[in-house]
This record gives structure tokens, C-alpha cells and sequence, in this order.
């Protein structure tokens, strides 16, 4: 069950690694170019009410920050490092705190929903890993 765990694990950091620094960089880059910002960048008007004025700082945070934990739980996961559960735990809950904030300003879309549960799988993969979960039995309990 650990192995499965683990690789589901890894996958969806990976994944969540990936998107989040490409995420990121669209963000930083649409901030920083008028000429592809309507391509790349969700309307300013989310941003209203929010201490931000651009998406510079949002697509910063969400590549070095989402993207960066991301890649060393992954990393760290990987080589079976004795941290490893450590930051997929903080990857998790990052995750889970970026979709909580962005939530408070951007209006509800899929992507939120996705984001929101590969946060929950990743911290319930760690509970299922360190035992604190049962996972599916393989056989019958033996009497």
C-alpha cells in the first residue's frame, strides 16, 4: 500500500509542480508584458480589493512558492528522504491555503476545485503513508 501511495503521491506533486511554476511564470509575464497579458492573465478586475495592483507578485508566489514546495516534496520524496512527509504535508497544506486565498478574490472556477483536491489527496496520502489512515484491505482479516 506505501508504494501506491507514494507514487499517487509523486505524481500529483509532480503534476501540481509543473502547472504552478507554469501558472506562475504566465502570471509574471502578462504582468511584465502588456503585448501577451490578454492572452495569459486572468481580468485585473479579480485583483480588486486585494493588496496587489498586478499580477506580479500573485504569479511570483504561486511559481517560486506553490511550484518551489512542490518540487522539494517531490524531490525529497523521491530520494526517500527522512523529511520527505514533512514537506508533502507543507506542499498539501500550501496548496490548500493558495486555493482558500485566490478563492476570496477570483470567482469560483474548475481549476480551484482541482487545486483544492490535489491539496486533500496529497495530505491524505501522507496520513495513509504514516499509518494514520486505512487504507483498502487486500485480504481477509485472519480469525
Amino acid at each position: 500500500m506505501h508504494t501506491t501511495s507514494r507514487v499517487v503521491l509523486l505524481v500529483v506533486q509532480a503534476i501540481v509542480a509543473v502547472t504552478a511554476f507554469a501558472g506562475g511564470v504566465a502570471l509574471t509575464a502578462g504582468s511584465l508584458n502588456p503585448d501577451v497579458a490578454m492572452v495569459i492573465r486572468p481580468p485585473l478586475e479579480y485583483l480588486e480589493g486585494s493588496p496587489f495592483s498586478s499580477y506580479l507578485v500573485p504569479g511570483l508566489v504561486l511559481a517560486l512558492v506553490l511550484g518551489g514546495i512542490h518540487l522539494l516534496a517531490f524531490g525529497s520524496l523521491l530520494r526517500r528522504s527522512p523529511a520527505a512527509l514533512f514537506w508533502s504535508t507543507a506542499a498539501g497544506y500550501a496548496a490548500l491555503i493558495w486555493i482558500f486565498v485566490q478563492m476570496v478574490f477570483i470567482p469560483f472556477s474548475f481549476l480551484q476545485a482541482i487545486y483544492f483536491a490535489a491539496g486533500a489527496i496529497e495530505l491524505g496520502l501522507v496520513l495513509l503513508i504514516l499509518g494514520l489512515l486505512r487504507g483498502p484491505r487486500t485480504s481477509a482479516p485472519v480469525a
